[in-house]
Formats: C-alpha cells, structure tokens, sequence
C-alpha cells in the first residue's frame, strides 16, 4: 500500500516521499529518483571507484540519495573525509528521519560533511581536492530530471571535476540507462574508461561509468560555467 510522507515544492520542482510497506521511495517532477529496496548500484558506484584508486583518504559525493554511497564509502577505514553535495534540503532531513536506518547513520559518522549547495555551481568555486569522486545526479546523463543537471556530463562540467582529482584518482557515474554518447564522450577525455551493468530484476539494467587517468589537454584547459 503506498503512503505520501511527505511532500515539497522546491525551485526547481516538487519533491516526494513515500512508503511502500517498510521500504521509501522519492519521486522528483513525477518521476521516480530512487528508492530503498535496492542500493546495489548505488553501492557499487562507490566500490569499483574505490577498488580501482590506489590510496583513498578522501571522497566527493555528488547526490545525497537515501544514502547508500555515502554508506558504502564509510566502509573504507582509510577514509578520513567524504563530502557530500545536495542541493535538496528535504532529502537531507529525510536522510536524518525517515531513511537513517537504511544508510546506518551515516549521516552522524564524522567524517561525513554534507554541504547543502547546487553541485553544478560549487565545482567550479571550491579549491578541494579528492582520491575519488562519485556522482549520483538526476537518473543519468541521458535520463534528465532537472534541466541544469546536463551541464555535469557536458566537456566543461567533467573538466571542472578533473581539476577538484587527485592524480590517480578515479570518477565514477551512475546512469539508470546506457548512454552510448557519454561513453565516447569519456573515452575521449580519459586514458582509461570501463562500464559496468548492474542488472534489475524488472526493466533495464543500472550503470557504472569510471574514468581514471584524464587526458593532458584536459587536465590542464580551463573553462568557466555558462
């Protein structure tokens, strides 16, 4: 039976919660975002990103969701800061609330720094520096929920998160469909590119898009956001 916990109007459209037996579900303009019944992908966003970087300290989370990648990037007890950007305050509070046991409060671990802001905008202002960078935005660069959101997967939008990497680092993306464009797009920024489908029980498999070792002229350019 489907409960509505909560529901918000917000700059850039209507936000929803609700509950599906013992499990919560967030629907964004109508369209489903993400839910608590499966994490996998979520989880493994994290995970192939860390196994893939050789020494992680730090970590940049972009999307709070129900909280899975910020809980799988705790796993890793060398991890001594993870950062977490969400522009939605609401999804933030239900983080605190509704879904704290599914993350296992990893919202109060301290080394979780949730910073309430436009990811899009704070990347090209910040000076910080990470071993690994996850980004959960929207459902992919070809699934669009919130129109600014394509700037991430555009040239200057990756260009600004290889300047935020350590070298070595790794950039992870989750898609909730195969993006044939993006791929291409990423084999010609980076040395090094890998997929990974996460299969689902109903519909289309999840996806994984890591990007590790960028381009010099990449690394190097510089741009500034439209």
């Amino acid at each position: 039976m489907l409960e509505i916990v909560e529901r918000c109007s917000t700059d850039r459209g209507e936000i929803q919660l609700q509950r599906r037996g013992e499990h919560y579900e967030i629907i964004y303009n109508g369209t489903f975002l993400m839910s608590t019944y499966n994490g996998e992908s979520e989880r493994l966003l994290v995970k192939a990103a860390m196994d893939r970087c050789d020494n992680v300290s730090s970590v940049l989370i972009g999307g709070l969701g129900v909280g899975f990648s910020l809980a799988e990037s705790l796993l890793y007890p060398k991890v001594e800061k993870v950062d977490v950007v969400e522009i939605e305050t609401v999804i933030i509070k239900w983080n605190k609330e509704h879904l704290k046991t599914f993350s296992s409060s990893a919202l109060d671990d301290p080394r979780t720094h949730i910073i309430n802001t436009d990811l899009i905008k704070w990347i090209y202002s910040t000076d910080n520096k990470y071993d690994v960078i996850c980004l959960d935005i929207d459902n992919g660069p070809d699934w669009i929920v919130s129109n600014s959101n394509s700037n991430l997967y555009a040239d200057h939008g990756i260009n600004e998160l290889v300047r935020l990497l350590n070298p070595g680092g790794v950039i992870s993306f989750w898609s909730a469909n195969e993006s044939s464009d993006f791929l291409e797009k990423l084999k010609e920024l980076f040395e090094t590119v890998e997929v990974i489908l996460i299969p689902q029980k109903l519909g289309e498999p999840d996806y994984v898009y890591l990007s590790k070792s960028p381009r010099a002229n990449l690394a190097q350019s510089s741009t500034i956001l439209p």
